[in-house]
């Protein structure tokens, strides 16, 4: 006997494309346009699966959720928004949804949740709806498809304590997605710590992180608290953990394993419970094989990996952080602004090298420094070439050069680092990242000729040999 399929939405349209691909897919279906026909039929032991939409005339679909769940634990719910926001992702999750699907949903997608919601065990009992008095501020803006992603991961991890690794360009956002996992997750009200790794100098990341003991080192006078202290019930966030030596990563290691350290200058071990999210802009795989980072300390941090795109491969969402950040300011005391559609058109087409952060700078200083009320697409571009180092930006069509996406990797790096500056050693460091691919793609162009590839990249061949050696580069010859 097939599943019946429940489907609520008070939009015909989307009843009637519903009903007819479910029933192609051999599946009974019953709709309405109410949530209080819904409920009846739930309460009457109908169906093996809800398909419900949030909004609808007489209720909330998400408050039916802990409802259906309460009166029958083994139906699964499946949630359908048009309001595609974090909130409502993590909301249909912690309420009990088995899945959530942002309007408008691809039809095989959503048969293939179907499909897995019917397969599925037997869910686990509710443990609480989540739910607040009031609406949420949102940490993070915007709808488009790469967003909705980032959306539904958080809002599934909120409910683990699985350690993240956030990767992503300087400005993206990372430290709000480390928030939104922290204040919407169990550990709320558990405190947030967050480290810098890029910020602090080599010799007192130890302290910084574990603490130390009074005399533990000179101008140690008193005994200090480190970030797993401090964060001890709650999460702590570290922040460019590609820039941290690999003496502290050492140690880090032995914390994520035994779950407790030692402080500076200590000798009694202090056990902590804290949850684990980290980030980088770096890529932490180049830096294994260069053997600046631990490659088992990188498989212990990146349980869930998340990646936060830039700015640039999610422009649909410019004009709805454009006015966040315009109705922020006007709540921080700065003048009210509006944007006409020829600036949000400017805005659109720029490539924002330091992504979500310098589209917020230029907002809070269009708020402080133009008199008119409404901008136009003048002073946006007047803005956005006083911003430029004067790197032309790529005519659309056109391929990037290496000299833009080196200077726009570069931009987004520095200003990654707000007001402060990168660790000592960022010639070397950058150099390391540009050399290897270039010799390895060298090799593979010459099909492992050392002495053709010498001469190619103007090197002597000792010389060659010797990156080759110091980078572990695999040279295989006659490829291609």
């Amino acid at each position: 006997m097939s599943a019946t399929i429940l489907v609520a939405d008070d939009d015909r349209s989307i009843r009637t494309v519903l009903g007819q691909a479910l029933t192609r897919s051999g599946y009974q279906v019953r709709t309405t346009g109410t949530a209080a026909t819904l409920w009846r039929w739930v309460e009457d032991g109908e169906g093996d699966l809800v398909i419900t939409d949030v909004v609808m005339p007489d209720e909330n679909g998400l408050d039916l959720v802990p409802r259906i769940r309460r009166v029958r634990p083994d139906l699964r719910v499946v949630v359908m928004s048009a309001q595609s926001t974090l909130t409502t992702a993590v909301k249909a999750t912690q309420r009990g949804a088995f899945e959530y699907l942002p309007k408008p949903f691809d039809l095989n997608e959503l048969l293939a949740v179907v499909g897995r919601a019917l397969a599925a065990s037997p869910a686990a009992p509710e443990a609480g709806d989540g739910d607040q008095a009031e609406e949420e501020k949102l940490p993070l803006v915007g709808r488009s498809a790469a967003m909705q992603d980032i959306y539904r991961t958080v809002a599934r991890v909120t409910a683990t304590d699985l350690t993240v690794m956030i990767t992503g360009e300087s400005g993206t956002g990372k430290e709000l997605v480390a928030r939104a996992l922290h204040d919407y997750g169990a550990r709320r009200a558990g405190p947030f710590v967050a480290i810098n790794m890029a910020a602090i100098p080599r010799e007192l990341i130890e302290s910084e992180l574990f603490g130390h003991e009074r005399g533990a080192f000179t101008g140690a006078h008193n005994r200090a608290q480190g970030r797993f202290e401090q964060a001890n019930g709650g999460t702590l966030f570290l922040d460019e953990i590609g820039d941290m030596p690999p003496e502290a990563q050492t140690r880090l290691l032995r914390v994520l394993q035994e779950g407790e350290f030692t402080s500076v200058g200590g000798r009694t071990p202090v056990r902590v419970n804290v949850r684990i999210v980290a980030a980088t802009h770096r890529d932490l795989r180049a830096l294994i094989r260069q053997g600046l980072f631990r490659e088992d300390l990188f498989y212990r941090l990146n349980v869930v990996p998340i990646r936060l795109p830039p700015l640039r491969e999610r422009n649909e969402d410019i004009a709805a952080l454009a006015r966040h950040f315009l109705s922020v300011n006007r709540q921080k005391g700065l003048p009210a602004k509006t944007l006409d559609q020829p600036a949000l058109d400017r805005l659109g087409a720029y490539r924002w090298p330091g992504n979500v952060r310098e589209l917020e700078n230029l907002m809070r200083r269009l708020a402080a420094l133009y008199p008119q009320e409404t901008i136009g697409e003048d002073v946006i571009a007047t803005e956005l070439a006083e911003t430029s180092t004067g790197m032309p930006e790529p005519q659309a069509g056109e391929p990037e050069t290496l000299a833009q996406a080196v200077e726009r990797h570069l931009r987004a790096y520095f200003a990654g680092h707000k007001d402060g500056l990168p660790s000592p050693g960022v010639h070397d460091r950058i150099l390391q990242e540009i050399e290897r691919p270039l010799i390895q793609l060298t090799l593979t162009a010459t099909r492992g000729n050392q002495i053709r590839a010498a001469h190619v990249l103007g090197l002597n061949r000792n010389t060659l040999r010797k990156k080759i050696r110091e980078l572990e580069i695999p040279v295989v010859r006659g490829l291609g």
